[in-house]
């Protein structure tokens, strides 16, 4: 009887692998998708904007010319970092969400 059960279970592992599998092709399609979607972060009323990717990759950084004061160069440099800390956030935020639908809101443990 005991030959029975270790027998039983073997189908149960296969289908664990293939599920495993399914859920990891899933994960690599969202990823991509991720990849191409962009977020878009202003600071400074407009002044600075930063586009990036939801994988973190910074596309672009567009500044207004009115903010740039050769006399006042931390003011610009401060308006960019904000706007690139900005854009990260608002993409690990996209990232999240979108890797949340595929996991039921479990976390991740860091893999994404």
């Amino acid at each position: 009887m005991a030959r029975q059960g270790f027998g039983g279970g073997m189908p149960n592992m296969q289908q664990l692998m293939k599920q495993a599998q399914k859920m990891q092709k899933q994960m690599e399609e969202a990823q991509a998708k991720i990849g191409e979607m962009e977020v878009t972060a202003t600071v400074g009323g407009g002044m600075v904007e930063v586009v990036a990717t939801g994988n973190k990759e910074v596309k672009s950084i567009t500044i207004k010319p009115e903010v740039v004061d050769a006399d006042d160069i931390e003011t610009l440099e401060d308006l960019v970092l904000a706007a690139v800390n900005e854009a990260i956030r608002q993409a690990e935020e996209l990232s999240q969400k979108e890797m949340g639908k595929l996991t039921g809101g479990m976390p991740t443990g860091g893999l994404f």
